[in-house]
């Protein structure tokens, strides 16, 4: 019998559709628009079909688009075994084909149908060329679908609501009383189908999911399937209740681990891991005065452990410093040992960067740290380390008391290492010699030696250096050698290929590049990738420069770092605008959203009203805005050439359009529209949105650099602070637009223990603050601007900038408490 079936060709294992083409098949499927039709032949060329899809044969959107509209004209047909495969064709070509709702009124037919067999089909494919603004039209029949009394019909839709749960959540949240009848079914696929829908919309509410386990333990379940969906939910909820009553238990945790013997089996553990694991939980919940106890131990088992769990270890140390740093001796001496032992690159950056934050963070450490750096550089093999601290070197040693002391470890480095170190090293003698008079001549003898170097950019860096330094002007040093260029690289780069797309007899303008503003908050160090992303100033330079009416503002000054709401979220019309700063105007940028399915609005503007000072140019509309998809106008506004200094104004806006009908279910729009208008909420424009941070390595050299011709000092009397204990020297300075970094307040009195005493004594009864303020600014029409700010709690970092590019800087603040 074997043989008999193997010769008729019965076995073997052979496809029939192994050696199908995709030509050919889409050849085949023109017979969809036979008459009249035969279901037998079309149903085999709807499997060759589906079985080039399964097999990633790639059908082009054309193709697919052609073969999906001969199909639905099988729905004619009552075949139902092509009816089925009808069904699972549309489902597979609904990513790939376009237009494919023309099917839903097919479809919706089928699914409110009479036969069984096809409504359940129906659903499913229904659901999956639907997407989330086709939902609501379908809504009240998925409801009757999930109640439906016929088991295959309620199971599929459910599975389907659970698939569009992942895009729509807010529609199909609103099924769960429908859920819920189902969940009360006697057919077990259908009460596990609407357990698996309640909890999915339930499980980021807590007490919900709690109350629906409750209730169905309480009442019981037919499903065994629905039993073990139960018993997983239950379980996860005992995993997060077992962690947050861990998490209850930690300061009991931290006693316990005060024992001496628990500390030294945990680190004795023979594994790495734990070894490490149990070396950073003691670093965590350790107090200040165990620290010393804790360095001795944990350096006896530092050797035994690799230098990927020594990172961890000293990432723990850099977290220790920032909670005690009255301990940073102690750590600093320990992380030092470390920085001396063996160790790869990774290690040792993480070592540095632990002593380059102690460093920052406090200021008693300063010349330890650089010391011990100073030290490691001597015998560093690491390039990118090196350059690293001969950079921070000449950043902050001219700053110490004894900035001499450095200069031969900067030296040695251009004797002793490779080409890269050495033109670090030429840059930190270079910021050694502007910044100390007394050491400029021993310098200017270094780098005349460094001009005879084998390596190009030794040579000319030492001769740029040794011009600018010996010109002797504050000007040039702080210009080219402290502050450096305070543009944006990546706007440099592409303004210079613009340049050169463009041949133009004037000169590259540098004023034509934005500015690289400091960042609103830290940013983690990652990995940088090889291409630098553009900023998010970058691409509004980039987009307004696409459009013609905005090409001659010159450079983008500014742009708000978030915009403005003029409407509540819930309203038919929600409008947001951004703020863009040139040197003489102001651009505002609508972000406008149209929230109603049946209308169409065109010839979008923002119409603006100014109090005083500025004036509308003209308007850019939005020329449609459909459901849904935002939209973008444009206003243009000059400022004030009359008075400078009125910068802070209030604009009245209102949206006007034209409104034009559609239908939501087709699109179809109505030829005729009639204007209408829509009251934005008021915008202000304040003196911030013409103040930038800027990048400002060195304040000193930049305090300099303006002169003393243009420094001005205010008192001000700062009602709103009533108290300077604790923490209100921090918010004083804060409150006087203080840089931390390079500005320190001072209590002025015979001496400290007296004047903190006097402070006490009298913020008990004190009532204003009168506060001198130093102030220099480069241009003298912004003294009004500045010092009118401090009132209305206006914050600014150590340099502003006010277009165009006038220079702010504040220091000495200084505050005296008066007795009543």
């Amino acid at each position: 019998m074997l043989a008999l079936f193997l010769k008729r060709g019965h076995g073997g294992g052979s496809n029939p559709f192994q050696h199908l083409e995709k030509s050919a098949v889409l050849q085949e499927a023109r017979v969809f628009n036979e008459t009249p039709i035969n279901p037998r032949k079309c149903a085999h060329i709807l499997t060759k079909i589906l079985y080039l899809i399964n097999q990633g044969e790639h059908l082009g959107v054309m193709e697919a688009t052609e073969s999906f509209f001969a199909m639905t004209k099988l729905f004619q047909s009552n075949d139902p075994t092509l009816r089925r495969m009808c069904y699972l064709t549309i489902k597979e070509m609904s990513s790939i084909a376009e237009d494919v709702i023309i099917v839903t009124s097919s479809l919706t037919k089928d699914m409110t149908g009479k036969d069984d067999n096809y409504r359940g089909p129906a659903v499913r494919a229904l659901c999956q060329i639907t997407d989330s603004t086709m939902l609501q039209a379908i809504e009240r029949y998925m409801k009757q679908a999930i109640v439906d009394k016929v088991p295959s019909v309620s199971s599929s839709a459910l599975v389907s609501s659970l698939h569009l749960l992942k895009t729509s959540y807010d529609v199909v949240k609103r099924w769960v009383n429908e859920a819920q009848e189902a969940a009360s079914s006697d057919n077990i696929m259908v009460q596990y189908h609407a357990l698996g829908l309640l909890y999915h919309v339930r499980k980021n509410d807590r007490l919900a999911v709690n109350k629906m386990l409750s209730k169905f333990t309480r009442h019981g379940l037919k499903s065994p399937f629905a039993y073990c969906m139960m018993i997983r939910v239950a379980s996860k909820l005992l995993e997060e209740e077992a962690g947050q009553l861990l998490l209850s238990l930690k300061i009991s945790m931290q006693l316990l681990l005060c024992s001496y013997e628990g500390c030294f089996r945990a680190i004795s553990t023979l594994p790495s891991l734990i070894a490490t694991l149990a070396i950073t939980t003691l670093l965590k919940t350790g107090s200040e005065s165990s620290i010393d106890r804790l360095m001795k131990q944990i350096s006896s088992f530092m050797s035994e452990i690799s230098d990927e769990f020594k990172v961890v270890v000293v990432q723990a140390i850099n977290a220790l410093c920032q909670k005690y740093p009255r301990k940073h001796a102690v750590l600093m001496n320990f992380l030092f040992t470390m920085l001396r032992e063996e160790g790869g690159f990774e290690y040792k950056r993480a070592i540095v960067d632990c002593i380059i934050s102690i460093i920052e963070e406090n200021s008693e450490s300063k010349e330890t740290g650089l010391s011990h750096l100073c030290e490691f550089i001597e015998d560093c093999e690491f390039t990118v380390l090196a350059t690293r601290i001969l950079h921070l070197l000449g950043q902050e040693g001219p700053k110490t008391n004894n900035p001499s002391k450095y200069i031969r470890f900067i030296y040695n480095r251009v004797v002793l290492e490779h080409e890269e170190v050495r033109a670090g090293a030429v840059s930190a003698l270079a910021k050694f010699g502007a910044q100390n008079e007394e050491m400029l001549p021993s310098i200017l003898v270094l780098l005349k030696r460094c001009v005879m170097d084998d390596d190009n950019e030794v040579r000319d860096r030492a001769t740029f250096y040794l011009n600018v330094l010996e010109q002797k002007q504050k000007a040039l040093n702080a210009g080219y050698i402290l502050n450096g260029l305070t543009v944006s690289i990546p706007g440099l780069e592409r303004a210079l290929h613009q340049y050169t797309l463009e041949p133009s007899e004037k000169p590259f303008d540098l004023k034509s590049v934005p500015l690289a503003t400091a960042p609103n908050a830290p940013v983690a160090v990652v990995k940088q990738p090889e291409k630098v992303a553009a900023t998010r100033q970058e691409i509004f330079q980039e987009q307004l420069g696409a459009i013609p009416e905005f090409r001659g503002l010159g450079p983008l000054f500014k742009s708000s770092p978030e915009p403005v709401a003029l409407t509540e979220l819930e309203t038919e019309y929600v409008v947001r605008c951004t703020k863009h700063t040139f040197v003489s105007h102001m651009v505002f940028q609508f972000d406008c959203t149209n929230t109603l399915n049946d209308q169409i609005l065109e010839n979008v503007t923002v119409q603006m009203e100014p109090t005083e000072g500025y004036e509308v140019i003209g308007y850019i509309p939005a020329k449609t805005l459909v459901y849904n998809q935002p939209g973008t106008c444009y206003t243009l506004v000059a400022l004030s050439e009359e008075d400078p200094t009125a910068v802070a104004c209030t604009f009245s806006c209102m949206m006007k359009f034209t409104v034009k009908d559609c239908d939501p279910n087709t699109g179809e729009t109505d030829d005729e529209g009639y204007e209408d208008e829509y009251v934005l909420e008021d915008l202000e424009v304040t003196v911030a949105d013409h103040i930038q941070r800027v990048l400002k390595p060195n304040f000193g050299a930049a305090w300099d650099e303006v002169g003393d011709e243009y420094e001005k000092e205010e008192t001000f009397t700062l009602s709103a602070i009533k108290t300077l204990e604790g923490e209100g020297v921090s918010e004083l300075l804060t409150f006087l637009l203080a840089p931390f970094r390079s500005l320190t307040g001072r209590l002025l009195g015979q001496s400290c223990s007296y004047c903190d005493n006097k402070l006490a004594q009298a913020s008990k009864t004190q009532k204003s603050i009168p506060s001198p303020m130093g102030t220099r600014l480069d241009c003298g029409r912004q003294e009004s601007i500045l010092h009118s700010t401090v009132s209305g709690r206006q914050t600014f970092p150590e340099a502003f900038q006010i277009p165009p590019e006038d220079l702010c800087l504040l220091q000495d603040v200084s505050f005296l408490v008066h007795p009543p």
